[in-house]
């Protein structure tokens, strides 16, 4: 799957739990949604992203990377 439509749908998700005023937990819905429903090689690959650049990604979409990062995400 291309990069790009990786991004969209990061971004896409994230704005969905933006609505949440605890970004927190915002950040926690977004991993787990991925997490749920990415396929690891999508993960693999928006993760690489992130960690080159991340520069399309929100701010919320950085957050959940960020834990997903740090997780196994196979």
């Amino acid at each position: 799957m291309k990069i790009q439509r990786l991004i969209k749908m990061a971004n896409d998700i994230s704005d969905f739990f933006n609505a949440e005023s605890d970004k927190e937990l915002a950040a926690e819905g977004v991993k787990k949604h991925i997490l749920r429903s990415w396929d690891p090689r999508m993960r693999k690959d928006i993760i690489a992203y992130f960690q080159q650049d991340g520069a399309a990604l929100s701010a919320l979409a950085k957050a959940a990377l960020a834990k997903l990062n740090t997780n196994n995400i196979d």
